[in-house]
């Protein structure tokens, strides 16, 4: 399936077809927790959930919760399925060379890739090369037509999602739309947990931002009792130096704390 062939009218359609249902911008009901005090021991930052059933907004810290930040690799969920609808890659299993650069700090990247295994390892340089293969026309037009954050992407084509010009907050994260084989292959490799009595999905990530922050992001879905909780959370500081180590080890634990409160888990 080539973008070429296919009328570029045609791919948004295809793209516009609900993956995760949109989040209303204004839910029903709308309720605002504070307990989280106690997670984020100072760390800034916002936790976002909509019950789908109950149609109801939860939100910690309800003005970060619209602040846009650098999705970091929270993109690699748009990111897969933008390659899989251009046809760039067909399927999970898609390989693509690693190119001997060597990672220190994250050895599992030094080695050749497929869509599965670059999510669940958060292979940078895999989603960056495939970025580029998209080309910034396609990226560009899919990305704006998908309403993802602000749609900028205007920033380097291997790296605007990494601190540089595209942004999205909390609420817009559990309420962008996908499509439909493309979300059944990124709905498998996101998987984190099944244990019978739920199935967790989720896509951690963690940049700096260009507005001097550092933001660790945990963001999915779990579905629960015939029922769906989307989710997103972040941690950020001004400070790197002092708090990455907390906020990469705390970030998606934060997430399930919260969630595991509000009955989602």
């Amino acid at each position: 399936m080539s973008f070429v062939r296919r009328p570029e009218r045609a791919l948004v359609a295809a793209l516009l077809i609900v993956f995760l249902p949109m989040v209303p911008a204004e839910a029903q009901r709308r309720t605002v927790i504070t307990f989280p005090d106690s997670i984020y021991k100072g760390l800034g930052g916002a936790f976002v959930m909509y019950d789908r059933n109950a149609d109801l907004l939860t939100e910690y810290h309800p003005a970060e919760c619209r602040k846009r930040l650098t999705p970091a690799s929270t993109f690699k969920i748009l990111n897969s399925l933008i390659g899989l609808e251009t046809g760039v890659i067909p399927d999970e299993h898609y390989v693509i060379r690693w190119d001997s650069t060597v990672y220190k700090d994250f050895p599992a990247w030094n080695r050749d890739h497929d869509l599965a295994s670059a999510i669940a390892n958060s292979v940078v340089w895999y989603y960056q090369e495939l970025a580029r293969r998209v080309g910034r026309r396609r990226m560009t037009a899919l990305i704006s037509h998908t309403g993802y954050g602000n749609s900028d992407a205007s920033g380097p084509i291997d790296r605007f999602w990494l601190g540089s010009t595209l942004l999205i907050s909390p609420e817009e994260e559990v309420g962008f739309p996908f499509s439909h084989r493309s979300v059944e292959i990124v709905k498998r490799i996101l998987v984190l947990e099944d244990n019978g009595a739920h199935v967790l999905r989720g896509k951690t990530g963690f940049s700096d931002d260009r507005s001097g922050l550092t933001v660790g992001w945990f963001v999915g879905y779990v579905e629960k009792g015939g029922n769906v909780f989307f989710f997103a959370c972040n941690m950020t500081t001004p400070d790197a130096a002092r708090d990455t180590g907390r906020i990469v080890r705390e970030r998606k634990e934060a997430a399930l704390k919260i969630l595991a409160a509000l009955g989602a888990l």
